[in-house]
């Protein structure tokens, strides 16, 4: 089964989480441009396993990994090819070249940090590309370093290395909106002081604008940080009255209700997006 679309109308980290909530295993291939004014396209292709990122590639001729340690100088062409051709089809490239003594733990550390967590947070930059994921790709093991982690992780590295976060303006939650916790626990994450400290003050009533005052951080910081929590499922937004609100429903002597409570899914595109991933692991779940 294949899914196209572009992240112009599901964001990469909606994406990843779809992936990893989904358990989904398959090759997940992002072509866009570098600019508005460039013709090249650019790819990148992510082997996942169960919602766990194993590999991330530029080119598909499977030689990226064994490129990265030929230029490391840590092992000679003649060397990985002898090996290469050693190698069990079903067993990361990587992990072979370990268990065979040509390369040390530290070294497979950073061949995926470079291979990996380098390219994942450059993707957070895009503002728009196309993808496809097919789950019946076959996901070629001489790219794999035998480490991997999950799309959810992945995404809160991403999010934390983002310079500009233009293109996820509309994203963001609403000022006057408060927290609340969607999970107990956040260790698996390794969330950073600010991160933790927000996740403590999500209960439910605290609007981010107190929660900045708190920590005396600007807004914008704090809606980063939320947007954060919200796409890794630790935290859910929840719409609050503002002042005004209140006073105009005690004016005319109604019973207020949460803010968005009749809101059409146009009005709010957050909630579209969040259902509409909802809706789409609901279906390829049965």
């Amino acid at each position: 089964m294949a899914i196209t679309s572009s992240l112009a109308e599901f964001s990469l980290p909606e994406l990843f989480q779809f992936l990893d909530q989904g358990n989904k295993t398959g090759l997940l291939t992002l072509r866009f441009k570098l600019s508005r004014h460039s013709q090249e396209i650019k790819a990148r292709h992510i082997l996942l396993r169960q919602g766990r990122i194993l590999a991330v590639s530029y080119r598909l001729d499977h030689q990226c990994l064994l490129k990265m340690m030929c230029q490391r100088g840590w092992l000679s062409p003649e060397v990985i090819n002898e090996q290469v051709n050693r190698c069990p089809a079903n067993k990361p490239i990587g992990l072979y070249l370990k268990t065979k003594g040509f390369l040390h733990p530290e070294q497979l550390r950073l061949l995926f940090h470079a291979q990996v967590i380098r390219s994942v947070c450059g993707l957070f930059r895009l503002k728009d590309a196309k993808f496809r994921f097919d789950s019946k790709a076959t996901l070629p093991t001489i790219e794999m370093t035998g480490l991997s982690i999950s799309a959810t992780k992945a995404t809160l590295i991403g999010l934390r290395a983002l310079p500009d976060w233009t293109g996820l303006a509309d994203k963001l939650p609403e000022t006057t909106s408060a927290l609340s916790r969607a999970m107990v626990g956040h260790r698996q994450l390794g969330l950073d002081p600010m991160e933790a400290a927000v996740w403590k003050l999500a209960n439910g009533s605290i609007p981010l604008t107190d929660i900045a005052t708190r920590l005396g951080k600007s807004l914008e910081t704090v809606q980063q940080i939320s947007f954060r929590l919200i796409s890794v499922g630790l935290v859910a937004e929840v719409p609050m009255l503002t002042s005004y609100q209140q006073n105009y429903w005690q004016s005319q002597g109604l019973e207020p209700v949460a803010v968005g409570a009749n809101r059409t899914e146009e009005d709010n595109p957050q909630e579209l997006s969040n259902r509409f991933v909802q809706h789409l692991l609901g279906f390829l779940r049965r």
